[in-house]
């Protein structure tokens, strides 16, 4: 524990580490069967319950479910301490490798392999982004989520597309236009400070260090294999038991989130150590 404090005490501390964070799932796509809407589904639900785990705020910005009770994407902003910490390496793709529980897979016992993607935004207090009213369109459409009994009957629910760079936003948490278009402009700045963000990371960012977060949102950062009951983060080549526990989003899926964490900082204090040994020996 002691060495463990040591580390945190000398690795440098990155700037939006006790940011609240928006936190996005995305189904991917596969060949024969909604393996991919389905872990969409259960990853959400796992940061949902790591979140009230950790005794953070979860809010739900926008739902889009699947017809056949999986989910098409999603969206939450994530307030509590630390949060951007503990879920910074969260971002990335994910593959299942599962049975299907219907179909012609599944009385074939044939595994099917699939991906979603998460995306974690930082979004600091102050997110001072200037945004040109002239640069946006924004659409009206009714709420396809669970809920209320205004869901299919109003259009409430707001997408804003960011013309320049393309980028597109949705809200439907609430029932008022007004409050669901306010929150997918903080959702809009919030990406776009992301890109800068982004920007600052990879000038920083060095070879040797870990590839994670919304450094390399394209790398598949984990396989979870519910046939050999094994989850495999290919980062720090670690494999976990018990996919029920991990997706369950409370102890099993904190350790292996506080691995990540110590790995990447003794990457970090090695990379700091080498600098240091760099700067003293020209000196010399």
């Amino acid at each position: 524990m002691l060495c463990r404090k040591l580390f945190q005490l000398l690795v440098p501390k990155e700037k939006y580490d006790k940011s609240h964070v928006i936190l996005e799932v995305t189904a991917g796509r596969t060949t024969g069967g909604d393996i991919c809407q389905q872990f969409t589904k259960e990853m959400f639900e796992m940061y949902q319950n790591y979140a009230d785990y950790k005794r953070w705020t979860f809010d739900v910005l926008n739902y889009t479910p699947a017809e056949i009770g999986g989910l098409h994407h999603a969206a939450a902003h994530i307030s509590g301490d630390d949060v951007y910490r503990h879920l910074k390496y969260e971002g990335g793709t994910h593959r299942v490798q599962r049975i299907p529980e219907t179909g012609l897979s599944s009385r074939m016992q044939r595994i099917h392999t699939g991906t979603m993607s998460v995306i974690v935004l930082p979004q600091p207090e102050e997110v001072d982004v200037k945004v040109d009213p002239r640069d946006l369109r924004v659409d009206t459409f009714r709420s396809k989520g669970a809920g209320g009994q205004h869901v299919n009957k109003t259009d409430s629910a707001v997408r804003i597309v960011h013309l320049p760079t393309g980028l597109v936003v949705e809200c439907q948490q609430e029932r008022s236009q007004l409050k669901n278009k306010e929150i997918a402009l903080q959702m809009l700045r919030a990406k776009l400070y992301q890109q800068i963000i982004e920007k600052q990371l990879s000038q920083e960012q060095s070879a040797r260090k870990l590839q994670l977060g919304t450094r390399a949102q394209s790398e598949r950062i984990r396989t979870y294999n519910f046939t050999q009951d094994r989850v495999t983060d290919h980062r720090i080549a670690h494999d976990a038991r018990n996919i029920k526990e991990i997706l369950s989003g409370k102890e099993e899926l904190d350790k292996l989130i506080n691995r990540l964490l110590e790995f990447a900082e003794m990457e970090a204090l090695a990379e700091y150590l080498e600098n240091l040994q760099s700067v003293e020996g020209g000196g010399c």
